[in-house]
């Protein structure tokens, strides 16, 4: 079933002590970047934000989207021919030669890890026929993923056209859906990266000084610059089972504001346990035989000072369908914040296990507690 579909529901409605869904008080520090975010990965809750629906230049942290269209390609074993329009192209570079031959994966480290723009435009050329081509995956890419303020129009992030641009907030959206991919994991966390060349073995290390030194709880991200931007970054981090993201434009003290985000964030909030998985207390007459229960335990990430009631509206099928049902979802537990659904969480049935012993186990049992019959 799913949410959408207009099916005839039967509304139970408890009022669930837990706590709320939203920051409560302001954050006690300022940041220097004119848009910024603090996102929790898993559940998408802001947990900060500065300016975060603002349009701005982002430079090379265009190169996350380069990344990730790459990636799921399914191509990143190929080997790449190196045009010259990818090596004459401006800016940052990893010194792509004309007509080299370099595998997709290795060009894709060299755009996260080095911020290559030959790289990205060798890889645009190879991925999507052409530059051109490119660019409209990556503006399908963020028309799926919801990133409503957002207009790419190369690879790379140079400031070559005026209809280049994102949010912080749609940034943090793209980067919450990269962090689930683990190969997009793997390449922005790491630090260094040896490799063959054709002209010999090669190592390239990562810009990201957040990952490399500056912040032991940081697992990857993407730097950029230019002139017009200013210096745009995306990192994310995480401590205590809490994963964060955090995204800044035009900040020229950019390393500090994600520091001093982090930091509030891991000392603020915390993943609470709202659903367990398992069993779900809701007795549906005329159904003793069948099991309601939640598939994975449900968490958000919540200060301990946002205890709240919030309201749990549990919406199920008719009660003649879920009969019906031998397994599969059957409803919806929806939580609600000032009048907000803020999670919905899908209710599924199936069968209840009876453990009543077979005729002949119950003979055995018989015979072995009261000994064999002469």
């Amino acid at each position: 079933m799913k949410a959408k579909r207009k099916l005839a529901f039967i509304s139970l409605v408890a009022v669930l002590l837990v706590t709320a869904f939203m920051p409560t008080k302001a954050a006690a520090f300022s940041v220097s970047s004119s848009g910024a975010i603090l996102m929790e990965q898993k559940t998408g809750r802001v947990l900060y934000e500065n300016n975060s629906h603002e349009i701005r230049r982002i430079a090379s942290i265009t190169k996350i989207m380069t990344a990730i269209i790459a990636i799921e390609s399914g191509k990143m074993n190929d080997t790449v021919k190196v045009s010259k329009n990818a090596v004459y192209t401006e800016g940052s570079s990893v010194y792509l030669t004309p007509g080299e031959s370099i595998k997709l994966q290795d060009l894709v480290y060299g755009l996260m890890l080095r911020s290559g723009n030959d790289a990205a435009t060798a890889i645009a050329e190879h991925v999507g026929g052409s530059e051109e081509g490119f660019v409209f995956l990556m503006n399908q890419k963020a028309e799926e993923l919801g990133m409503e303020n957002t207009m790419f129009s190369n690879p790379h992030g140079l400031d070559d056209h005026e209809k280049h641009y994102s949010t912080p907030f749609d940034m943090a959206i793209l980067t919450k859906y990269v962090m689930e991919n683990e190969t997009y994991q793997t390449i922005s966390g790491t630090k260094v990266y040896k490799f063959e060349r054709e002209e010999g073995p090669q190592q390239w290390k990562n810009k990201n000084r957040l990952l490399t030194e500056k912040y032991k709880y940081c697992t990857g991200g993407k730097t950029g610059f230019t002139k017009r931007a200013g210096r745009t970054l995306v990192t994310t981090a995480s401590k205590d089972g809490l994963d964060l993201i955090s995204v800044t434009l035009d900040g020229p003290d950019d390393w500090n504001d994600h520091i001093s985000m982090y930091e509030y964030g891991f000392k603020n909030f915390q993943l609470k346990k709202i659903f367990n998985k398992g069993s779900l207390s809701i007795k549906l007459e005329g159904m003793e035989n069948k099991e309601l229960f939640f598939e994975n335990n449900v968490y958000y990430p919540l200060t301990e000072k946002e205890l709240a009631d919030i309201k749990v509206e549990y919406q199920m099928l008719d009660q003649k369908k879920i009969r019906k049902k031998t397994k599969g979802e059957v409803g919806l537990a929806i939580l609600y914040f000032q009048s907000e659904a803020v999670r919905k969480v899908p209710i599924f049935v199936k069968e209840k296990v009876h453990n009543e012993k077979s005729r002949w186990e119950k003979m055995k049992d018989f015979f072995f507690n009261h000994g064999s019959v002469m």
